[in-house]
């Protein structure tokens, strides 16, 4: 497909990078300059979606327990809680954010600041009060995604960054990263790893592979499957709804007789422009990275606006 249209669309924008693979194929690629092609930077929350995926494959490989596991088994701590319902929260729970934290990631109580600031993350986010029981609702928060990594430094018995590079990183050649920590020595779950562009490509093309590289099913295509299904409406002013550490939702597609059907992606999001977008029926990965501050960009989606309508004409 023909996607030259897009560089005159996009120059305004000036990202740090566009790239679109279909079929397998690299059919568009742009780059601000010939150093951001090789450059790591910071994807912020798309760390999420890998985080999700070395829980996927501890899953496939033993490792974990059953989604329905309390927490309490690796934070005992929380068995005798004052509050008796956060020994009811599970590893499922952090995964869709539906722990019941009274969180506000930023304003409001600013919870990620906080915890930023604090000795000790993992502690800070337990001590949290409680604003709804585990499972009604979801509420963004880096903190549970902070839990899921020190869980899974005890269930492997090594680091995250460790784990992932012996199964994730070298098999999809991923050669040159960087991932922060907290103050114990724990890779940071929601936030923090530092990617090339082409490199947060391949991942996403693993998951449009349903787990599959080179012959190899490094995740599940059950996991895969469940981790990116909508498990939670998102409230207002985010759209759509929320799976495994992956964000869902759907275009809408006018047909000639004038009827209406949506396209289904998922996608990864990271704060201030970072994005990897998986259209499974267009068998097609889009990775979008940008590096300017949020007043200095252009209040247009990306994806939805500019580049979703020249997709979707081939349909």
């Amino acid at each position: 497909m023909d996607l030259s249209s897009l560089f005159t669309a996009i120059a305004p924008l000036d990202l740090r990078s566009c790239l679109i693979t279909q079929q397998g194929q690299l059919t568009f690629k742009h780059y601000r300059d010939l150093q951001t092609e090789t450059a790591i930077a910071r994807i912020n929350s798309c760390t999420k979606s890998v985080l999700a995926s070395l829980i996927c494959i501890a899953i496939d490989k033993g490792l974990l327990p059953p989604l329905m596991t309390s927490i309490s088994v690796f934070f005992p701590q929380l068995a005798q809680h004052r509050d008796s319902r956060k020994k009811e929260i599970t590893l499922l729970h952090l995964l869709t954010m539906s722990a019941g934290f009274n969180w506000t990631e930023f304003g409001g109580q600013n919870s990620f600041p906080r915890m930023a600031r604090s000795p000790n993350w993992v502690n800070f986010v337990l001590e949290q009060p409680l604003s709804d029981s585990p499972g009604v609702r979801m509420e963004y928060n880096s903190g549970v995604s902070q839990l899921l990594s020190a869980i899974l430094v005890q269930a492997t018995g090594m680091t995250t960054a460790r784990f992932a590079e012996l199964y994730l990183f070298e098999l999809l050649e991923i050669e040159s990263y960087k991932w922060e920590m907290d103050p114990q020595g724990i890779h940071t779950g929601g936030f923090g790893l530092w990617l090339s562009p082409s490199d947060m490509l391949k991942f996403g093309q693993l998951y449009l592979q349903q787990g599959k590289w080179d012959n190899k099913q490094l995740i599940s295509q059950e996991l895969v499957a469940r981790s990116v299904r909508s498990a939670f409406l998102v409230e207002a002013p985010r759209q759509g709804y929320y799976g495994w550490h992956w964000w869902t939702d759907s275009y809408p597609v006018a047909s000639n007789n004038s009827s209406t059907h949506s396209v289904e992606y998922f996608y990864a999001r990271g704060y201030g422009g970072q994005y990897i977008y998986i259209v499974p029926s267009l068998k097609t990965v889009v990775v979008l990275t940008n590096d300017k501050r949020k007043k200095e960009q252009y209040p247009v989606d990306v994806f939805r606006q500019i580049i979703a309508p020249l997709l979707l004409q081939q349909l």
